[in-house]
Parts: structure tokens; C-alpha cells; sequence
């Protein structure tokens, strides 16, 4: 289209990956660092590991919205 916005070019864009597969990177953070990130409303859970995932969550964190201080 004559006159339309053109989009940025920049010479680091091939580095930009077009997607992300998060429960690729939820994957690898797992089995490469030992880290987990659930969501509690994630469909492949059920009942008790919702709430043990909740339970674990506010004793390292704190309620939503309340910071905890340790020490």
C-alpha cells in the first residue's frame, strides 16, 4: 500500500524467533534447572495437585498480594 507504515527493520531481527512453545520452555526449564512453573488452573491437574501446588506456593510466597518477609 503507497503511504503505509513501514514495519522497523533492524540487522538483530533474525534473532527474534517468530513463536515461542511454552510448555517447550516450561519443559526445559524442568529438566535442565529444576524449575517448574504450573499454573493451578492447568487443565491436566487435578484436584489435589491444585491445591497442594496453592498450599506450596503461599508457604514460599505468601498470599496473592501479601509479600512475605523470612528471617
Amino acid at each position: 500500500m503507497i503511504g503505509a507504515p513501514h514495519t522497523p527493520r533492524s540487522c538483530l531481527a533474525r534473532f527474534i524467533p517468530d513463536r515461542m512453545d511454552v510448555e517447550q520452555q516450561k519443559r526445559n526449564g524442568w529438566q535442565n534447572h529444576g524449575i517448574l512453573v504450573v499454573a493451578t488452573n492447568d487443565p491436566r491437574l487435578g484436584w489435589p495437585e491444585r491445591e497442594m501446588i496453592q498450599h506450596l506456593a503461599q508457604k514460599l510466597f505468601g498470599r496473592h498480594g501479601k509479600e512475605v518477609t523470612h528471617g
